[in-house]
């Protein structure tokens, strides 16, 4: 075999993968947001759920961004596990719509009037002039995209027939080692199947070389259809390795699908030859048909069917295992869970982000859906920091400054403690967060999420600032506590009370913000807190004044006391700032 025809054979497989990957990341770019919004909103039952999971996977060709999607939903508290197993099966009828491309780029023969590569040479045209235009952009990466799948076949196709490979004498005695009517023939090509797809980290290649292989005569059917039954396999190997460092949610999806594939690959292969013969049947394909038995034209014409029954087994094969197994997802559920326990992990040792999972990322899209989702927690987490500064000031305030040594004095040391190593996790987390999108931003993105990156940085800079606030004040408090000053008075207790209560209000409008979509968001809301804020402490900061004046209390509990004060105007600044970066407009006019 020349060489040059193994470098174009692996050419060809490289534009079908590329093509594949540019196809569906346009997609991803197009319809990405709303396809989120479809897949909360339509899985209300199982089997909405996998009707979702198919038309999901179906526009965006990627059964791995629907299961990525699937599972930000089950980590954010919007979808059940259960809800998105059946997603995830809905997915795997949905990805079939590949093998159908693949069939129909590769259908063409050689007495065929029309040549589907025409079809990419016009993708190519039209897709230039749309990315020059740069308004629609999106539609001239899917159509390059398409372009480039639709000729990597035909180059494929072409490699193939040059290659001969029905009279190759090695390839075709390779595949008559192998007894035909043997079960072990059958799983020896299945595992062959999951090895390749595993290998080559795709499985459109896997098929691409499986129809190749089939429709030049030069594999049976029977063993071709096994690959495919080890392709299915395969793919859910990779998504269960990457899925190792992911939280637990993800994990359980990812066995949940191989689940899925090896039960449906266990009850096939007891009814093996019927299920084909019946496929066949369907398509229209003699599979007794040989070279010695029929006319050349004749051979050639059914041949050229081969294609089809591949990707009708493949659809047929996943609908059917669908439809039997979406009966038993809650015992699918419990069998996963049962599996893979959670993670016992101190929270407050616990510095993994959760949400962001290195490797189980492939689109640039959904990663930044997945870093929204962990700026969210890390939003929430602030919030938590700030309630236990409110309980620090009233332990303190419950210690008489003579019995510092009592268990009172231990919880409070616990308690800063905790605060002290949430300054730590914000600190982290924002580090960690912004490598997460510098390293996304290198992606070719969208100008909407280029924007929403910035965004996010932003966010992720004003909430660590909120959690230096709440840590300066936790100092302050310790401060106070562990030198000779005097208790404040009930009327500074209830003004420190009454600001960190607004301050409080401002927090939760920023995580109701933060956790829901800021179309429905009232602005006013934050806006009109803020002020209040900035009054009161107004009011205060000119009252200390006439009470220390007046000898209401010591110069050093007045500034302690308007330390506190400033902080919490300083923190609401702070969540204006973020609530501003995530709507994308300013609510001040300063």
């Amino acid at each position: 075999m020349s060489i040059w025809i193994i470098l174009k054979l692996l050419g060809s497989l490289a534009l079908l993968m590329f093509g594949m990957k540019a196809m569906s990341e346009a997609l991803q770019k197009m319809a990405g947001p709303q396809l989120r919004h479809v897949l909360g909103a339509m899985t209300t039952n199982r089997f909405t759920g996998m009707l979702t999971g198919t038309l999901v996977t179906a526009s965006v060709q990627s059964s791995t961004a629907t299961t990525v999607m699937t599972v930000s939903f089950v980590n954010a508290g919007l979808l059940t596990l259960a809800q998105a197993i059946s997603v995830i099966m809905g997915a795997n009828i949905g990805t079939t719509l590949t093998a159908w491309i693949m069939a129909v780029g590769t259908s063409g023969s050689e007495t065929s009037p029309f040549d589907i590569s025409i079809v990419s040479y016009v993708g190519f045209f039209i897709g230039i002039v749309l990315i020059y235009m740069k308004k629609h952009r999106y539609i001239g990466d899917f159509l390059f995209g398409i372009g480039l799948l639709l000729l990597g076949l035909t180059t494929l196709k072409a490699t193939g027939m040059s290659m001969d490979l029905a009279n190759n004498e090695a390839v075709t005695s390779f595949f008559k080692s192998f007894d035909p009517d043997s079960f072990w023939t059958t799983l020896v090509f299945l595992v062959l199947g999951g090895v390749m797809t595993f290998c080559v980290q795709s499985s459109a290649a896997v098929m691409a070389i499986t129809m190749l292989l089939c429709s030049t005569g030069a594999m049976p059917i029977y063993q071709g259809i096994a690959l495919v039954l080890g392709e299915n396999i395969g793919t859910t190997i990779t998504s269960n390795l990457a899925a190792l460092s992911a939280n637990t949610q993800a994990r359980r999806a990812a066995l949940a699908h191989m689940f899925f594939n090896v039960f449906g690959v266990l009850w096939i292969l007891f009814v093996f030859r019927y299920f084909i013969d019946m496929v066949c049947g369907w398509v229209g394909y003699d599979v007794d048909m040989t070279k010695s038995n029929a006319s050349s034209a004749a051979f050639l014409a059914n041949a050229a069917k081969l294609n089809f029954v591949l990707a009708a087994f493949h659809t047929t094969f996943n609908v059917v295992n669908t439809a039997i197994l979406i009966w038993f997802i809650p015992q699918i559920e419990r069998f996963v869970c049962w599996v893979i326990k959670p993670k016992k992990v101190d929270e407050e040792e616990d510095f993994r982000l959760h949400f962001i999972t290195a490797g189980f990322m492939k689109t640039p899209e959904l990663s930044v859906f997945e870093a929204q989702k962990e700026i969210t927690a890390f939003s929430e987490r602030m919030q938590l920091m700030f309630n236990m500064v409110g309980e620090l000031l009233d332990l303190s305030s419950s210690i008489s400054p003579k019995k510092k040594k009592d268990s009172k004095a231990g919880d409070f040391d616990k308690l800063y403690a905790r605060i002290e190593k949430y300054e730590d996790i914000s600190d982290n987390m924002e580090l960690e967060i912004a490598k997460y999108l510098d390293s996304v931003s290198d992606a070719h993105l969208s100008d909407e999420t280029k924007a929403k990156i910035r965004a996010m940085l932003r966010e992720i800079s004003e909430l660590e600032s909120i959690g230096d606030a709440c840590y300066n004040m936790a100092r302050t408090i310790n401060r106070k506590f562990n030198g000779k000053q005097d208790h404040f008075t009930e009327e500074q207790y209830e003004h420190i009370h009454q600001m960190m209560s607004l301050t409080d209000q401002s927090l939760s409008e920023m995580n109701r913000l933060m956790g829901g979509r800021k179309e429905s968001y009232d602005m006013n809301r934050t806006v009109n807190i803020e002020n209040e804020i900035n009054n009161y402490r107004a009011q205060l900061k000119s009252q200390n004044i006439n009470d220390i004046n007046n000898h209401q209390y010591t110069y050093a509990v007045g500034t302690i006391y308007m330390d506190l004060i400033n902080e919490c105007e300083k923190l609401g600044d702070y969540v204006v700032n973020v609530v501003e970066a995530r709507m994308g407009t300013r609510l001040r006019g300063v």
